[in-house]
């Protein structure tokens, strides 16, 4: 139906852009150079300019991006790494595959991010890492994760899988994008993402010259030179033709985002007259030392209605998601290698309360006129 709603439109974004994500494909497929072609090189480039000038090494998936992130990083098994319990089972499970520790900590119920004090309770002897989530399209409140990070020696990750294009501001007024405040900096190029290619894919981040060359290696079978190799690696690479279609996508990504925002905004007024005293839900909280770009627009749903109104909104034509069901302690799989740091009582109370709302690049004020109204009448 032309008129369903979707969680995001990617077809619409797509037919936007068309005439220069055809022509880039058809560069790449006259080329025949499918596999770290210059599609590959020029994408990463732009990528490193967009990002603060971070050494960039693409590879398959944002949770390559993790797992090589740690590996570069030569941490060995019964580390310790810090990650929130609240976020994609990604950010913990690759902790996990490589013989570590995950030590898993709250989450500010109103930002969804960790927060330095969250990192405090999950410190020990064994901490080697970090890993911030910039959950939903916002920063992690960085500044004193980063001090504290510095304080006791420990590298920082961030997963910047939903947070492309954010921007960071420090107490003296620097600014950074999220991604390119810590040790290493990994996202994904998920289609769904602000920055999202037709298959998979994903890239790290980091400022460190050397530490760059190891995950390079790290991703390329371990090897500098071809034959050669020097370190355990892995194989992880971007193709060709999802490195020419993101590099159409970045040239818009700070429009996307400013698009979402708009989004947001239209959708955060609205509620909020509706409900001014937050008795049925909560709105999304902006950070002010972050800017938002809304990978998400996520409703805390209270007293329980969470499931009847999705289930509302579906009976409406409406979709609706909810990330994340159940908080990465109670799943099945951590609960007998992990190490809880705290009650996690907001990564809980989170996990049985959220539900996220159509957003994307394509949003109208019709769609959200009608997202809105269904909202609405589940509590009227």
């Amino acid at each position: 139906m032309a008129n369903q709603i979707q969680m995001i439109d990617l077809k619409g974004q797509y037919l936007k852009i068309k005439d220069e994500v055809d022509a880039g494909i058809q560069a790449v497929i006259d080329d025949t150079a499918f596999i770290n072609g210059p599609a590959v090189k020029q994408f990463s480039e732009h990528l490193s300019r967009y990002m603060d000038g971070r050494y960039v090494t693409t590879c398959a998936n944002g949770t390559d991006a993790l797992q090589i992130a740690l590996m570069a990083l030569g941490l060995r098994p019964g580390d310790e790494v810090i990650v929130p319990a609240f976020t994609y089972v990604a950010s913990a499970e690759v902790i996990a595959l490589l013989g570590l520790t995950p030590v898993m900590v709250d989450v500010d119920y109103g930002t969804f991010n960790v927060t330095v004090e969250n990192v405090k309770k999950g410190l020990s002897s064994k901490t080697k890492a970090i890993i911030p989530v910039h959950l939903f399209g916002q920063s992690c409140d960085m500044e004193p994760i980063l001090e504290f990070a510095k304080e006791h020696g420990l590298y920082i990750i961030e997963d910047n899988a939903q947070a492309m294009g954010a921007e960071y501001s420090f107490s003296d007024g620097r600014k950074a994008k999220t991604g390119a405040m810590g040790t290493i900096g990994c996202t994904s190029f998920f289609p769904t993402k602000n920055l999202g290619c037709y298959g998979d894919g994903g890239a790290i981040f980091t400022e460190d010259e050397e530490l760059a060359e190891r995950i390079h290696m790290v991703a390329n079978h371990g090897q500098r030179v071809k034959y050669h190799h020097d370190v355990i690696g892995c194989n992880s690479r971007l193709d060709s033709i999802q490195a020419a279609i993101l590099d159409v996508k970045l040239k818009h990504l700070d429009e996307y985002c400013a698009a979402r925002h708009k989004a947001a905004a239209y959708y955060t007024e609205r509620f909020k007259a509706f409900d001014p005293e937050g008795k049925y839900f909560i709105t999304p909280e902006e950070m002010p030392e972050s800017t938002h770009v809304y990978h998400q627009y996520t409703l805390k749903i209270k007293d329980g209605k969470r499931d009847g109104l999705k289930a509302h909104l579906a009976q409406s034509g409406i979709p609706s998601m909810i990330y994340y069901p159940l908080p990465l302690q109670e799943q099945t799989a951590f609960k007998h290698i992990t190490r809880a740091a705290e009650a996690l009582e907001n990564s809980r109370a989170c996990a049985y309360s959220v539900l996220s709302l159509p957003i994307h690049t394509e949003m109208t004020r019709e769609i959200q006129d009608r997202v809105i109204a269904a909202v609405e009448s589940f509590f009227a």
